[in-house]
């Protein structure tokens, strides 16, 4: 056995005892089951939930910079958290909520954890955008569902590097993607469900990066992620090997104009949109 495939095998081993052992996976912060329990009765007021949400200052400062981002094309940026609950709506607070909780859990301390953190969370968050720009642009799902849904799709994959936050020693980046290939989709299941979020995050799970998942004929949550993950792995890779975006199932649903593909073989819509979506990535980071 080399000197690589017996690395594996030990880290293998480090993500195989964090599967058996679920109690070690993250859990959601205390504060954020606070918001979803209070967001799930529907009766909180927005002065309300802006006091709750005002306990945590990084999730207030959040929610205000989101809301005056590029998804929210709003002629007066809002002065005050009650303000951003307003334009935002309750669902994106919940969503958003989310999305931080997400990075706070993961985020680990160690120099060589966090480099490849911010690597992971880099390229996962632009994804995330692309997702997002693609869902206002097209319609059919709302824009901040879509960037939940393509975040949550790879919290296996930040949960893969979370099983080496007691070891001395991490895999490298390429053998951090090994693991991730063999374990991120189980793990972000058993993630999944033990936040007790939507079955339907769940399922994108499942299909994200089947290029051929069969889906109903109209546009669906599924068919903008794996849009969203084409796009993000080719920006971030030109020679990455990818199928032609016209064999992609969810290519086949969009109709002219947006079907439009540029020279280098990606959609135009993200291509004209493109410092859009990379404004929306920089608020997630």
């Amino acid at each position: 056995m080399g000197v690589e495939a017996s690395e594996y095998s030990i880290y293998r081993r480090v993500v195989s005892q964090l599967m058996q052992g679920q109690e070690q996976l993250p859990s959601l912060p205390a504060l954020t089951l606070d918001i979803r329990r209070a967001l799930s009765d529907g009766q909180i007021s927005t002065g309300a939930l802006a006091r709750l949400v005002s306990r945590d200052p990084a999730l207030a400062a959040l929610l205000m910079k989101h809301a005056s981002g590029a998804l929210y094309r709003h002629p007066m940026a809002p002065r005050t958290l009650q303000d951003v609950i307003a334009l935002l709506g309750m669902g994106e607070v919940d969503r958003i909520t989310m999305v931080h909780s997400i990075k706070s859990l993961f985020t680990l301390h160690s120099p060589a954890h966090k480099r490849l953190f911010m690597e992971v969370w880099g390229r996962l968050t632009l994804k995330a955008s692309t997702c997002a720009m693609l869902a206002r642009l097209i319609g059919h799902v709302a824009p901040e569902h879509a960037l939940l849904a393509s975040l949550l799709s790879e919290v296996g994959t930040l949960a893969v590097l979370s099983a080496f936050k007691d070891e001395a020693e991490i895999p490298s980046g390429e053998l951090y993607y090994k693991l991730c290939r063999e374990y991120s989709k189980s793990l972000g299941v058993i993630v999944l469900k033990k936040w007790a979020v939507d079955d339907e995050y769940i399922e994108v799970i499942r299909a994200a990066g089947n290029w051929d998942a069969a889906t109903g004929r109209e546009l669906e949550l599924i068919d903008l992620v794996n849009l969203a993950l084409f796009h993000a792995i080719k920006e971030r890779n030109a020679d990455a090997e990818l199928p032609l975006l016209v064999e992609l199932t969810a290519y086949h649903k969009l109709q002219p104009p947006l079907n439009f593909i540029g020279d280098n073989g990606e959609l135009e819509l993200v291509l004209n949109h493109r410092a859009d979506i990379h404004a929306i990535a920089e608020t997630l980071r």
